[in-house]
């Protein structure tokens, strides 16, 4: 065997046993620490969506926050017959008091009202700005790069971040018609006033598929390339003991790529929306 080839090997099993100690050390974390022992109970909302969680069946593990929630439920010690599935409504959720779940992922956005009440971990997801237009502006040419998209006439709610985002990444030949709020801003499409707008992808996505009968989600920007990008935690009771062990799981996987991997899976490959560079 050649000194390269030992290396490589070495290297393998290093990383191996790093892997088998860090999921021990989380399983130890999170001994006597959930509401039914041995067993963590995980929510989300019913009905739950694409490409969120698959034909509303979270327990297959396939969509991304499933995909996600075994993904930390493994690396605190708990294999798949070791996690139970339940619902909770999105505002009931948000709410202080006692909860029916260990942790509840269903695109809470992290704030720092609500972290008075509830707790957070830290992000598993920052959500990216994507472009919402309809079928017929994809149709006279519009794409997803930037050539194409400063020849748009967009639409902005001019109190969120939207605006600042679509001025500094874009930088449109003609400056941008402003709105009240992102229903204001739908209807200015809706009435041929605007071509696009940029919105969250999640919000994209939805508004795409359910408000607009021909919307199109044309292409998305990397979180990192957004101001204040909005933020995703797994939503626990106030105080749950269980926090510091979901939040190492979840650096866990950021450290090694996998929470990554995740989110190509389901939010660009599943979705089909391109990334604009």
């Amino acid at each position: 065997m050649s000194l390269k080839s030992s290396f490589s090997v070495a290297t393998v099993c290093l990383s191996l046993l790093v892997s088998a100690n860090s999921a021990l050390a989380a399983g130890e974390c999170a001994a006597g620490k959930t509401m039914k022992d041995g067993i963590l109970t995980i929510a989300t909302g019913n009905p739950s969506y694409f490409p969120w969680v698959i034909d509303n069946k979270p327990e297959d593990g396939k969509g991304f926050e499933a995909a996600v929630a075994y993904e930390v439920a493994t690396r605190m010690g708990f294999e798949k017959d070791k996690v139970e599935w339940t619902t909770a409504s999105f505002d009931e959720s948000i709410q202080p008091g006692e909860k029916n779940f260990d942790f509840n992922l269903q695109q809470f956005s992290i704030t720092e009202e609500r972290e008075k009440v509830v707790d957070f971990s830290v992000p598993y997801y920052s959500a990216a700005m994507a472009v919402l237009v309809r079928k017929p502006t994809k149709e006279k040419g519009a794409k997803p790069d930037m050539a194409s998209l400063k020849g748009l006439l967009w639409g902005a709610d001019a109190s969120t971040t939207a605006l600042p985002t679509l001025n500094k990444l874009i930088e449109p030949n003609e400056k941008p018609l402003l709105y009240n709020d992102n229903n204001d801003v739908v209807a200015a499409m809706k009435a041929n006033q605007i071509d696009a707008a940029l919105f969250d992808l999640p919000t994209a996505m939805y508004l795409g598929a359910v408000v607009l009968d021909d919307g199109v989600v044309l292409g998305q920007f990397p979180a990192d390339r957004t101001e204040e990008p909005d933020q995703f935690g797994l939503l626990m009771a106030e105080g749950n003991p269980l926090k510091t062990c979901v939040n190492e799981a979840l650096e866990a996987m950021k450290a090694d790529g996998k929470l990554a991997s995740i989110e190509a899976d389901w939010l660009q490959q599943t979705t089909g929306v391109p990334v604009i560079k």
